[in-house]
């Protein structure tokens, strides 16, 4: 299988129809890649990834994960999901702990993976003396590591970030990058979406541009270059969208 997340012809509405988020959208992602999704506020990020994790049905379309329909066969393809959303809605009088042997079991990790993903995580975003803690005695940034963690107790095919660095001190999003490019190693694929484009640039193998609901670049960094060579991926991102906008 070469490619992990396929979208096509995806559309959502809001407000009976009236409003177009996502406009048939296509898009495919491979196996083994960093993939960065990135758009001005609005754009259809975020709906794009809740339709993608199931969150968010769709009328128009078809996503397959892992060759798997969402629509068909939802289950199984979650289970090839971790995601990390853009908020840090959490159960919050669970422990630090509890949380995570929830998600574990909601995946069927087993005992003995769960424990050293879990020791081995948790030491390197140093949430050890945290997590007996209940989550509602957790900062932001605590809230943000325990979340990403949840999402990896599985070893995810398909790694969704939705803006993961919000929140994170220098260390550990140092880590988190570290992480994204450590998990594409055995064929899995990292699929995030960030505001902070100097990031994206350093990270990703492949990009996609969204305005106004509709993919407006897909490609290499390298493809998307040659629209300007002298410019970054910011000052090129900001020229498209705006030229997409007037």
């Amino acid at each position: 299988m070469d490619t992990m997340l396929k979208i096509t012809n995806v559309s959502k509405t809001y407000s009976k129809g009236l409003i177009k988020a996502v406009d048939n959208l296509n898009l495919e992602v491979k196996c083994g890649e960093i993939f960065g999704f990135i758009g001005p506020n609005g754009a259809g990020k975020s709906t794009t990834i809740k339709m993608i994790t199931g969150i968010l049905p769709f009328e128009i379309g078809t996503i397959e994960v892992c060759g798997i329909d969402i629509k068909k066969h939802p289950l199984e393809a979650k289970s090839c999901i971790g995601y990390v959303p853009d908020t840090h809605s959490v159960y919050e009088k669970l422990t630090g702990k509890e949380y995570l042997n929830f998600m574990a079991d909601m995946y069927n990790v087993s005992l003995h993976d769960r424990k050293d993903r879990c020791d081995e995580y948790l030491k390197l975003f140093n949430l050890l003396d945290a997590v007996n803690n209940q989550i509602r005695t957790y900062s932001h940034g605590m809230k943000q590591k325990l979340i990403v963690i949840g999402a990896l107790l599985h070893n995810p095919k398909l790694w969704i970030l939705d803006e993961p660095l919000t929140g994170l001190d220098p260390q550990s999003s140092f880590e988190l990058k570290k992480l994204m490019q450590f998990h594409t190693k055995d064929g899995n694929t990292v699929f995030f979406s960030s505001h902070v484009l100097e990031v994206v640039e350093k990270l990703v193998n492949s990009i996609g541009i969204i305005n106004k609901g509709k993919l407006i670049f897909e490609g290499d960094l390298e493809k998307l270059k040659k629209l300007d060579k002298n410019q970054s991926l910011e000052e090129v991102f900001l020229n498209i969208t705006k030229g997409d906008n007037e």
